[in-house]
């Protein structure tokens, strides 16, 4: 996520962040860095603008001056200013309303929408304990009534059925009716949406969402489109009382413009981010945390909340009473690792959350990647359950079979291997004392143990 952000500011606060002292000079020099870099983010102007005015204002002041390290001092108002200009703190949904509360989804064909009502139901299923109910009010297009259907079924919420002949006002009061009468807590209705903004569009929804009067009015809006979507949202904005927005594809955005845009353009938070294809691949914005991750220093927090909802931790368990009877860690444990890792989200999503990566090098992460780790997944999938369990029998015509059954070459087969004796000792350090800060040190060294290098 931000990839290319994160990698500019790296470089442009590095030279500023051991100084002893700051000057109105080095101060201009990071500045006129940091500039660059939000523009080259597709960073809406006028908000370029204001941070470097804000930053600059509290970078020559006492706040700097007094500070024991001041270089710090200048990377820390940095941060400051990221969350603020990304709206302080998270936002969430509110729900305070007579059942059911009503989440209208308005926004742009092909941004995600009908996916992050899925994404949503799920999270409001899981995480705050709601029934909730999702419907089509999308009369244009009946793949996307199916499409909702499917993805209702798929993370068991109620759906109520429509279809292209009914009127979009019909559809949205039918379904609260039922939900009434069902006790449902929440319910989502998915609208149409179009290639562009267009005045026919805007009277549709402004007369649907009068009719249900919505507690919520999400506007879904693809973060791959830069300063675009904070402009697009904008539009929205202007004809609908809208609450907040819902950031998709932000695992393909490396830029970041849309984030950095949307909330001083609209003056509406973002409350959600779309991180991913699954129906999990929802979180809640905190720009705090982002700013955390756009300047190199991961999201602890985050990767904590992820770990305790998504991880299996009987799994976990059962491996760690394994390691400490001095049993070894063969290639079936190896492969439970790598999916308790795309549990949550994939190596690529891991890395962008754990304090460090910003000292790794590009040619590293560029190795470290989810399609190597599929690679990996199929190697060990090709191998009896007897080479899983004991990986020093593979040799010269076991590893032609396994590259065969892989479709990779029996150097790839070597290297797999030889990376799993990598994982092998890091385990073993792990269980030793001290284990885990030594890791730490070699990840922030350039090191990835387990992983190419």
């Amino acid at each position: 996520m931000f990839d290319s952000l994160t990698e500019r500011f790296d470089r442009t606060l590095r030279g500023i962040r051991g100084k002893a002292k700051i000057t109105d000079t080095n101060v201009k020099e990071t500045l006129r860095e940091v500039r660059m870099a939000l523009l080259e983010a597709d960073v809406a102007l006028p908000v370029v603008r204001e941070f470097v005015e804000h930053v600059k204002e509290r970078a020559v002041g006492a706040e700097v001056i007094k500070s024991v390290s001041p270089g710090q001092a200048f990377v820390k108002i940095v941060q400051d200013e990221l969350t603020h200009v990304m709206g302080e703190v998270n936002e969430g949904l509110d729900l305070n309303a007579q059942p059911p509360a009503i989440i209208l989804m308005a926004g742009l064909q092909g941004a995600g929408k009908t996916t992050s009502v899925g994404k949503l139901a799920r999270w409001l299923k899981e995480t705050q304990n709601k029934r909730v109910l999702v419907t089509s009010a999308d009369v244009y297009r009946p793949a996307a009534i199916k499409q909702l259907e499917t993805l209702a079924t798929e993370i068991g919420v109620d759906f109520y059925p429509s279809t292209e002949k009914q009127h979009p006002v019909y559809i949205a009061n039918s379904a609260i009716d039922h939900a009434r009468k069902k006790f449902i807590d929440v319910v989502i209705v998915d609208t149409a949406g179009r290639l562009h903004i267009d005045e026919e569009m805007m009277n549709e929804i402004k007369g649907l969402h009068e009719a249900i009067q919505p507690i919520e009015t999400l506007f879904v809006v693809d973060s791959m489109t830069g300063q675009d979507a904070a402009n697009t949202a904008k539009a929205f904005n202007d004809a609908l009382p809208l609450t907040g927005v819902i950031l998709t594809k932000t695992d393909g955005d490396a830029r970041g413009g849309a984030a950095l845009s949307v909330r001083h353009i609209t003056g509406k938070p973002i409350k959600f981010i779309g991180v991913g294809e699954k129906t999990t691949a929802l979180q809640p914005f905190h720009p705090e945390r982002i700013a955390s991750r756009i300047l190199g220093m991961g999201d602890v927090l985050t990767l904590v909340e992820e770990a305790e909802s998504k991880l299996d931790k009987s799994q976990a368990e059962k491996l760690a009473k394994k390691l400490k009877k001095g049993k070894g860690f063969d290639l079936e444990d190896f492969l439970g690792q790598i999916h308790q890792m795309n549990n949550m989200g994939g190596i690529a999503s891991l890395m962008d959350k754990m304090p460090g990566m910003g000292n790794i090098s590009r040619q590293v992460k560029d190795n470290v990647n989810d399609k190597h780790v599929k690679q990996v997944e199929a190697i060990i999938y090709s191998m009896t359950r007897e080479e899983r369990r004991r990986p020093d029998i593979i040799k010269g015509s076991r590893k032609r079979r396994i590259a065969n059954g892989s479709g990779v070459q029996i150097q790839d087969v070597n290297r797999m291997l030889k990376q799993f004796n990598q994982m092998q000792k890091m385990m073993k350090k792990m269980t030793s004392k001290g284990g885990m800060s030594k890791m730490m040190r070699q990840l922030k060294g350039g090191g990835m143990p387990g992983m190419p290098s």
